[in-house]
């Protein structure tokens, strides 16, 4: 799975404050502790940005590039603020993203192709996120893929994402998500590539649930054929899971219930209690995260005494 790293985010106060006093010294050691980390590209969400994003963005992109040398996720909403970075980028970049609502496959699509930049392209619509996996699905094949091949994209430089959302508030949506990239694997030859932005799941959860949710939703995605994943490159946990079910490395208990998890989803079912040795608190973990993550089990902060 290649990752993406997001630390580079406006949500954060301290890359907010980097922005505003011009500090891109901060930007080159986050992003060389990310690259030094394992990711494969970096993810520069700099906001709306609607008066100063055609400066800022390739400001970052030029700062960015002179510490490390892989591919950039311009991440923003504003068009002149992407082209303006994709106008000095060293490589081919990542545009972050486009919807299926009109206005946005009108504009995007084309200005991927014009700079060969790949394309992450949303599941979604004016009306927002549909519910089922079909639905998202259904918006993949009949609107964006059509309009990606209308503009001649590449279908390797299309990342379909079938949007994550967190399981505090929006439980219903995280067993849909991962079904979506298992059909959109099966849907075309060769497949769509998807890619997903994984904390988006522990959104508004407490901090010390976060990295376990992650990495346990991480397992059921790459199950179900995931691509690309914008996540935490620092998060050595989580570097741990996809490692072992890229090694299939079953040498530990965490490492066979990891590995049963991945195995139980590719083929569409769900881990037992069985799977796991619930003497051991981390695979018990991994188990109860796991109902929630289904949506069996409703997610309330304390589910892991439950």
């Amino acid at each position: 799975m290649y990752i993406v790293g997001e630390n580079i985010h406006i949500i954060s106060q301290s890359v907010k404050d980097a922005i505003a006093a011009k500090d891109i010294r901060f930007f080159q050691e986050l992003a060389v502790k990310q690259v030094e980390a394992g990711a494969d590209a970096l993810d520069l969400n700099i906001g709306p940005q609607k008066k100063a994003g055609h400066e800022i963005m390739p400001w970052l992109v030029q700062g960015i590039q002179e510490a490390v040398d892989v591919p950039l996720s311009l991440d923003t909403t504003n068009l002149a603020a992407i082209e303006a970075g994709l106008k000095v980028a060293k490589g081919q970049c990542i545009i972050n993203s486009t919807s299926a609502e009109e206005e946005r496959l009108e504009a995007v699509p084309p200005l991927a192709k014009k700079y060969n930049a790949k394309l992450i392209a949303l599941t979604m619509g004016k009306g927002g996120i549909p519910v089922s996996a079909e639905e998202r699905v259904n918006i993949a094949l009949e609107k964006l893929i059509p309009r990606a091949m209308e503009v001649d994209l590449a279908m390797e430089d299309l990342l379909i994402d079938p949007l994550v959302l967190t399981v505090s508030g929006c439980q219903e949506y995280c067993p849909h998500c991962v079904e979506a990239v298992r059909i959109l694997k099966v849907a075309g030859d060769p497949p769509p590539m998807t890619n997903v932005g994984l904390s988006n799941v522990s959104n508004a959860v407490p901090r010390e649930l976060r990295a376990l949710i992650n990495r346990t939703y991480c397992v059921m995605l790459m199950a179900a054929g995931v691509d690309y994943a914008i996540a935490d490159p620092l998060d050595a946990a989580l570097k741990e899971f996809i490692r072992i079910v890229e090694g299939r490395d079953d040498s530990t208990g965490l490492g066979q219930v990891v590995l049963k998890l991945y195995d139980r989803t590719l083929v569409g079912e769900k881990l037992a209690a069985d799977d796991a040795d619930m003497s051991d608190p981390a695979q018990a973990d991994i188990f109860k995260t796991a109902q929630i993550l289904y949506n069996d089990i409703i997610y309330t902060d304390s589910y892991l005494r439950v």
